[in-house]
């Protein structure tokens, strides 16, 4: 989850608003509804709430449920305005409405490029490449200095999604005084370049094209180019393409609307798999943790309404597996072997079917050479990764790097660690 406060000038700046699970996966009961529900965690936002005459704003670098799933439970606390890009505020807004809150929310539309004065801030949004339609990173500005937030990103030179990622917009930031870099730490110990999300098409179809019965992939409902790549591969191998999931069916929808989805991509309805030969049959579904109520669960339990899997059909996992949830995903892949289904899984397939979205080790260190910030503050991950992004920032020449945990509050003028909220009256001074 993400919860990052930059104030100046008595004034503060929201980034990001996420949420994260308690327990993966584990849900609580509610006995009011005699139902189970996922439990959230979300930042304690009381310190800001105690401000909030003096919240200039909140800004969402992208629609991930880490960075926009707190709006729901902290925004009628706040009621500031909210910066973000089409897709993002497109996600927002029906998450708002499937939570049946119907309020009139003052979302601020941008687009990549664009400068905004918030309060004493100027905040410009930089195209950059995540798994998820418009990313942004943020160029936060006040007459101190500017700091650079990465939020999620890596560099991917063929994105299926948006624009491919060029380094020039971020080597014109080295001629700024960049006195910290805000970075995603959460690859930060794995070696070389991340993988582009382009690779996927290759290692994907490979599986695909051999199938002999029908295809299942399961993936992050939020990785619509992973969704595009599988689509292009369906007409590629004469299958027809269904969804699987209600989060699948509102990501497509929104890309359709915010203009992210090609044209010459269509689905088939997922009442009429069922009748049509098996070696005809894609499906996308939604269920890669092995989330009991997920459209991959019920097909392996044998309880799926729009058809069985049957012996010789096959199943892929695109995607990796989330520390917490190795027992869920174990426990359906054994569902699935006991059919007969063939499973293929990211971490031991011989083709890449799986990209992540974050910066691995070189990703960082280019970018740390080409910004060249004064001070690194990692974030994302644990000790470890931002340790190692840490020591990535001093590799590549960045003088201070300062690595906190969660709650603590940095005087980024000059790269200061205070070891919580109870001194931050020293920061809204200066």
């Amino acid at each position: 989850m993400n919860l990052n406060l930059y104030g100046h000038a008595g004034s503060w700046l929201m980034v990001d608003c996420g949420a994260t699970f308690n327990v993966p996966l584990r849900p609580e009961f509610d006995k009011r509804f005699d139902i189970h529900r996922e439990a959230f965690v979300i930042p304690d936002p009381a310190f800001i709430v105690d401000k909030v005459d003096q919240l200039a704003g909140i800004v969402i670098t992208h629609a991930h449920e880490d960075h926009i799933g707190a709006l729901l439970h902290v925004w009628s606390k706040l009621q500031c305005p909210i910066y973000t890009t089409a897709f993002t505020a497109e996600v927002i807004r029906r998450k708002f409405y499937s939570a049946e809150i119907f309020v009139e929310l003052p979302i601020v539309e941008v687009n990549s490029g664009d400068d905004l004065d918030i309060g004493p801030f100027n905040v410009r949004w930089l195209s950059i490449t995540h798994s998820i339609p418009e990313p942004q990173a943020l160029l936060i500005s006040t007459p101190l200095g500017d700091v650079f937030h990465t939020a999620d990103w890596k560099i991917d030179k063929a994105p299926v999604v948006g624009n491919k990622f060029k380094p020039s917009r971020f080597k014109a930031l080295a001629h700024k005084n960049i006195i910290a870099m805000v970075c995603d730490s959460t690859n930060a110990l794995r070696k070389g370049y991340s993988i582009s999300e382009k690779e996927c098409e290759k290692g994907l179809g490979a599986l695909i094209s051999k199938a002999t019965g029908r295809v299942v992939v399961s993936c992050f409902a939020s990785n619509l180019a992973r969704v595009i790549t599988l689509a292009r591969i369906a007409q590629q191998t004469g299958r027809y393409v269904a969804l699987a999931g209600r989060s699948l069916e509102n990501m497509v929808s929104i890309a359709r609307l915010t203009g992210h989805w090609p044209d010459e991509l269509s689905f088939t309805p997922l009442r009429h798999i069922g009748y049509l030969p098996p070696h005809e049959v894609m499906i996308v579904a939604t269920g890669s943790q092995g989330e009991p109520n997920a459209a991959l669960s019920k097909m392996a339990t044998g309880v799926f309404r729009a058809c069985l899997l049957e012996k010789g059909d096959s199943v892929i996992f695109s995607s990796i597996v989330i520390p917490g949830n190795e027992a869920f995903i174990e426990k359906v892949l054994q569902q699935l072997r006991d059919i007969g289904v063939n499973v293929t899984q990211s971490e031991n397939s011989t083709h890449i079917i799986h990209a992540s979205g974050h910066p691995n080790e070189l990703d960082l260190q280019d970018m740390y050479s080409w910004v060249k910030p004064n001070c690194a503050v990692p974030t994302h991950g644990e000790s470890a990764h931002m340790l190692a992004n840490a020591n990535i920032a001093r590799e590549a020449g960045v003088l201070k790097q300062v690595v906190g945990t969660n709650g603590d509050v940095f005087d980024l003028v000059n790269a200061a660690l205070f070891p919580s909220f109870t001194d931050v009256a020293r920061l809204a001074i200066k």
